[in-house]
């Protein structure tokens, strides 16, 4: 079983390495200042027992009769083994002497001439355990602020990365769409340079080889059916001269298919081309779409819930309609309803649906919509892709999607239904919209 993986952003990834790194860092210098501070007041507290151990030794010796004084002591049974070995060797020294459960006990001893030892033993300073635990207690304060610190900075520059792979991200989904105009550098902008833009530029690079490689697929496409357009056109022609009978009627036909085939696939490159522009003209949408599908389909049902007037191209209109009426005829079932709300047209059929694939990416050339593969070559797949182009050109958005299986039926008969969006401000023949001027005081 697949384990479901564990999604973080890039902000927060930076940011916890930082906060990670800052928190070893602020531990480490820590202890070192910590250890440091306290060897060297150690050491400064066993200068300072020497000191007064010579003291108290000279007094020692000139007292009479010779008594240790100053809290000093003769031949302590307590006195740690390491001065002892060191009086035996006739040197004096310190040591200290560490507690589990408490502060430390300075030592120092140094020997008398008749082979005593004089020793003194201090505990540790309680001020200096208090400078020690101030200490300990702002290397602490410092350290959460540097990990603090460390993981505002980290969310800073990783939110700055992360916004900047995002709009790479973005630009870069906009590119797969089909919108290869679009470069990533210039979406991510800034003036900081780092791999962010190499990725970009590496991406920008694809997108123009990807335009020049679709442009010149464009071209090679129309130059082919513009050549063939005379040849099949000379076919048809010659077709016609031909005595009546079955064999005439098919050449025929394959030579009207054909002729067909060939001004699709230049229609499509035209489109493809974004040289076409729209004429407008103000109709009344709902009327329009009766007449026009009672000519293209006169057994589909259309009904107008409200009707609006719009301004578009009704040649380029009547054309998606065409070919969504014919889809819908040929890969569908009937009833193959029509349904016109305001500046939206409903086509609908209540067969199998369109397939996933269409769906999920949208019309393409020479690939059907039909959803069973036994009758995906009954046709070049180009009516969907024109009429999605002509509704480009129109400032329309075409949508494709398929209807909910209703209860109690078999999976896969909702119909396929496409919805064309008409704008409010359709484009004008130059290809822009029109601005609309307000009378003042509205």
């Amino acid at each position: 079983m697949k384990q479901p993986a564990l999604r973080t952003g890039v902000r927060w990834k930076i940011s916890v390495a930082i906060a990670a790194v800052g928190a070893l860092v602020a531990v480490a210098l820590s202890l070192v200042v910590h250890n440091a501070a306290r060897v060297s007041m150690l050491d400064n507290a066993r200068e300072v027992q020497m000191e007064r151990l010579i003291f108290a030794q000279r007094v020692y010796e000139a007292s009479k009769p010779k008594e240790p004084r100053f809290g000093t002591e003769l031949n302590d049974p307590a006195l740690p083994r390491e001065l002892v070995r060191l009086a035996a060797r006739k040197h004096r020294g310190t040591y200290v002497e560490e507690h589990a459960d408490g502060a430390p006990d300075v030592w120092a001893a140094v020997p008398l001439g008749n082979g005593d030892v004089l020793s003194l033993r201090t505990p540790f300073a309680d001020r200096s355990a208090t400078v020690m635990r101030r200490l300990d207690e702002a290397l602490v304060v410092g350290s959460v602020s540097v990990v603090l610190a460390g993981s505002a900075l980290g969310v800073l520059i990783g939110g700055q990365l992360s916004r900047r792979l995002r709009k790479a991200a973005t630009a870069a989904g906009k590119v797969a769409q089909g919108n290869t105009d679009v470069r990533v550098r210039d979406a991510i902008g800034g003036l900081v340079r780092d791999e962010t833009d190499e990725l970009a530029r590496a991406v920008d690079a694809l997108t123009d080889a990807l335009h020049e490689r679709i442009e010149a697929e464009r071209r090679v496409t129309a130059d082919i059916a513009h050549e063939l357009r005379t040849p099949v056109t000379g076919l048809l022609t010659a077709a016609e001269l031909l005595p009546p009978g079955r064999p005439t009627e098919l050449v025929r036909d394959r030579a009207r298919a054909m002729r067909t085939l060939v001004e699709d696939v230049l229609e499509v490159a035209r489109l493809d081309s974004a040289s076409e522009r729209a004429e407008l003209q103000e109709i009344a949408l709902g009327e329009f779409v009766g007449r026009r599908v009672a000519l293209l389909n006169p057994d589909a049902v259309v009904r107008v819930v409200h009707e609006s007037w719009v301004s578009t191209d009704p040649r380029r209109l009547e054309r998606i309609l065409g070919n969504l009426l014919t889809n819908a005829a040929k890969y569908g079932k009937p009833p193959v309803e029509v349904t016109v709300e305001g500046r939206v047209v409903r086509v609908r059929d209540h067969g199998p649906g369109f397939p996933e694939a269409l769906l999920r990416e949208g019309p393409s050339r020479f690939r059907t919509g039909a959803s069973d593969r036994g009758r995906a070559g009954a046709g070049h797949g180009l009516g969907l892709t024109i009429a999605a182009g002509q509704a480009r050109v129109l400032g329309a958005r075409l949508t494709f999607r398929n209807a909910a299986t209703p209860h109690g039926t078999a999976p896969g008969v909702g119909g396929a239904v496409a919805v064309l969006w008409l704008p409010e401000h359709a484009p004008t023949n130059t290809g822009s919209f029109p601005v609309v001027h307000f009378p003042e005081g509205d």
